[in-house]
């Protein structure tokens, strides 16, 4: 079976193509007898002839999958604004990002220069509208774009991040096409490419830069009962295209839950890669293995850098307990090392499949979340050792630079690639019915999506972003991140009030927790137990 599909049959989508063909030889056998039959077949294969350049041609993924009735798609597009709107409000549910992001990065991705008339159509004086500001001494822009230097002083193999990446995604969640045209993009344009917790596959070396994800089920680094196993995480970590290993703590989407793989779609090929039993259910636990206090954390950070001959070694996790994540700081602390770099998910970070109340409602947004990450970080001491990642909702210059205002020194973006590899937002990524062939594991409908043009559209995408927020830096008078501060991002927070971001949050300063925690960082402080991640009571 592939895709609920007996192999071998044609598939539902295609019948409308196969109709027409049928129809131009059935009224071509008669074209004799009446002109209408001429008329048929002449119309009959035109559309046939249609139905089959869509199926060859390389730059729609929606036609390759949808010969002739997905021009109707194509059809609303250029009846936009109003009907399309109308269309796309109604269809998406609630989709994460709104028609003005969506269609920017589709531009910037297709290489179209990405301006619009009339100025501005938000709400400027809608409470929560937020702006960066500028300066009079603006900077010409950088003849090279700025990089961040991952790597703390453990770090032997430092690595030079670009300011936007590929986040998280794994193999199986997306296709095997879909995995290469990233990574291909990402060894164009010189970004990096995290793998996902699926495991480092085949379809991740195709000359991309990797960061090497590994949650709690150690896909591609196991023992058979699902423990970590060092020796098989020195053989992958030593790869020269690994350049960071990633540990998951927890997952924007759904932090706290695990996950199952049903023993059906355990392939062979899926099974080789995580090293799990093939006709079994994989198992992903809410917890690791390896450790389970901040202390063991932290010193299964140090082991498995030493493990990977000094490439940086991260964590990422959604913010929770804010006590818990001191207690890690602390840990750090009594050590006296640390991970190169922390990469934060947001609560609005996407996922194929993830039950509502979790997505909806668990986890810290991003933009408190990092600056929890970031405070914690200057407060204990530690920040100048590690570099801080954003990841959520990331699809523009300007959310990448308001992210690196307050704390962030560089930004993934997951769901925006996937608008670049031609993803339209179906929301059928659980269903193996995906109809770009983005996050499906059918063949049939993977074919849609043409590696050598998606490729492209990644590497342009990236490059356009980073370009814009350079240059939104250089309009701030900031040349680099560093030189970005909260006070440059401003809200709204009435009609007639607006706050900069220093002015709305506490902004601790270096070594403050050590010294004197401030009022609303006391009990946390205290409450943080290096020796435990155990909630504690009230």
């Amino acid at each position: 079976m592939s895709g609920g599909r007996p192999e071998g049959s044609l598939p539902v989508r295609f019948f409308p193509w196969a109709a027409s063909i049928a129809t131009t030889a059935f009224a071509t056998s008669r074209a004799r007898r009446h002109p209408l039959y001429r008329a048929l077949a002449l119309f009959s294969a035109g559309s046939a002839a249609v139905g089959l350049r869509d199926v060859l041609q390389a730059k729609h993924s929606v036609l390759r999958n949808y010969p002739l009735i997905g021009h109707a798609r194509y059809i609303l597009e250029d009846l936009r604004p109003e009907i399309q709107q109308y269309f796309i409000e109604r269809n998406t549910d609630g989709a994460p990002f709104d028609r003005e992001t969506r269609t920017l990065v589709y531009q910037r991705a297709k290489g179209i220069h990405a301006k619009e008339p009339f100025g501005t159509e938000r709400d400027v004086y809608a409470e929560g509208y937020e702006w960066l500001r500028h300066s009079m001494a603006v900077l010409p822009l950088p003849e090279t774009l700025p990089r961040v230097r991952v790597g703390g002083p453990d770090c032997t193999q430092p690595y030079d991040m670009a300011l936007l990446n590929v986040s998280a995604m794994s193999f199986g969640s997306l296709s095997a096409n879909a995995v290469e045209a990233l990574n291909r993009g990402a060894a164009m344009g010189g970004f990096a490419h995290n793998t996902g917790e699926g495991g480092l596959t085949e379809h991740h070396l195709h000359g991309g830069d990797l960061v090497w994800q590994l949650g709690s089920g150690y896909f591609g680094a196991r023992t058979l009962d699902g423990d970590f196993d060092p020796a098989r995480f020195r053989d992958q970590a030593e790869r020269p295209a690994v350049k960071a290993i990633e540990f998951k703590l927890s997952q924007g989407a759904k932090p706290g839950l695990g996950g199952v793989m049903p023993a059906a779609k355990v392939t062979p090929e899926i099974a080789e890669i995580r090293g799990v039993p093939l006709g079994k259910d994989v198992l992903s636990p809410p917890w690791h293995t390896a450790f389970s206090t901040p202390l063991e954390l932290v010193e299964f950070i140090a082991r498995a850098r030493e493990l990977a001959r000094g490439k940086p070694v991260g964590i990422k996790l959604c913010v929770g307990y804010r006590h818990e994540f001191l207690a890690i700081c602390k840990a750090m602390l009594e050590l006296d090392t640390t991970p190169d770099f922390i990469t934060v998910d947001g609560s609005e970070g996407g996922t194929g499949a993830a039950p509502l109340e979790y997505s909806d409602t668990m986890g810290t947004p991003l933009t408190e979340g990092l600056m929890t990450v970031h405070n914690a970080l200057v407060g204990a001491g530690l920040r100048d050792r590690i570099k801080v990642a954003a990841s959520g909702k990331i699809a523009s210059g300007h959310a990448m630079v308001a992210r690196m205002a307050i704390g962030a020194d560089y930004t993934n973006a997951a769901r925006s690639m996937m608008f670049a590899l031609g993803c339209i937002q179906a929301q059928e990524c659980h269903t193996n019915r995906c109809p770009t062939g983005v996050t499906t594991q059918d063949p049939t409908r993977a074919r849609a999506l043409v590696v050598a043009d998606k490729s492209v559209r990644v590497k342009q995408f990236q490059q356009a972003t980073v370009e814009s927020a350079v240059q939104i830096m250089a309009s701030m008078g900031a040349a680099h991140p560093d030189d970005l501060h909260p006070w440059m991002l401003v809200r709204r927070t009435a009609t007639s009030a607006v706050n900069s971001y220093d002015e709305l949050y506490d902004w601790l300063s270096p070594g403050q927790l050590l010294a004197m925690p401030p009022q609303g960082w006391e009990a946390d402080w205290r409450r943080a137990d290096m020796t435990s991640f155990a909630p504690t009571r009230r």
